[in-house]
């Protein structure tokens, strides 16, 4: 049986609730960042959280983690036969 990701984005209450606990530096950062992709906050947060899991990916739904954590695991511990 196959295992299938449900892909789910940032809702805005979250980013504006991680945003009152964030430094300062990275909150401009992170509202520079969206202002030169043109693009939310919400998706500027969500491609850095994701290119920090996955340096290939842009967004959450390009993230490759979970296939390589499997692959990864197989590596690390064969089945044995």
């Amino acid at each position: 049986m196959t295992q299938t990701l449900k892909i789910q984005h940032l809702p805005p209450e979250a980013i504006h609730s991680l945003m009152t606990h964030l430094p300062d530096y990275v909150k401009v950062a992170l509202m520079e960042k969206a202002t030169q992709l043109e693009c939310s906050l919400e998706a500027a947060i969500e491609m850095a959280l994701a290119s920090f899991l996955d340096s290939e990916a842009f967004s959450f739904e390009d993230c490759l983690l979970s296939q390589r954590l499997k692959e990864s695991e197989l590596v690390e511990f064969p089945q044995k036969k």
